[in-house]
């Protein structure tokens, strides 16, 4: 008896697979529109940033060509940085580029403008409001207790958390 269901319909069309693989001798970015995010909190506050679902460009390099583009990019940021005197003493050729750190809280100005710049008509403030709250309620919390704990006035141990 041979199997019927081994044997592929010609009735139905089979997707055409994917080829999966990974390449060592690049670097594929994605790009993405700038929207507001709703998933994150900035510690300064305003909107937090995210980004569309769907990537709308994508850019492959070779990892020379990577190790530029990351180099020129980092170089302008310090330039923004030097002309916002967020530098202050420190002189362009004196800084190095793979030290400085890039991943810094944006300002709530800078959030709004990036947004409007990215076409983000209205900013929701509802969540304005709701990211103020997450802040506030994360600088109240742990408990009172100094040198040991007592778990009978500890806020954290009657929440069943180790003691802050």
């Amino acid at each position: 008896t041979r199997s019927v269901s081994a044997a592929p319909s010609i009735l139905r069309r089979q997707k055409p697979r994917r080829r999966k693989s990974v390449r060592f001798d690049q670097v594929t970015v994605y790009y993405f529109a700038r929207r507001q995010g709703f998933t994150s909190v900035p510690s300064q506050g305003g909107s937090s940033l995210g980004m569309a679902p769907r990537h709308d460009a994508v850019r492959r390099y070779t990892l020379g060509e990577f190790a530029r583009e990351q180099q020129v990019n980092h170089r302008e940021i310090l330039r923004e940085h030097l002309r916002e005197e967020k530098l202050h003493a420190k002189k362009m050729k004196s800084v190095e580029v793979d030290d400085y750190f890039f991943l810094q809280p944006l300002p709530t100005k800078r959030r709004r403008a990036l947004l409007r710049a990215s076409g983000v008509r209205r900013i929701d403030a509802e969540e304005k409001q709701e990211l103020r709250a997450i802040r506030l309620s994360r600088e109240d919390c742990g408990c009172d207790c100094r040198l040991y704990c007592e778990p009978q006035s500890c806020a954290c141990s009657q929440a069943g958390i180790k003691c802050q």
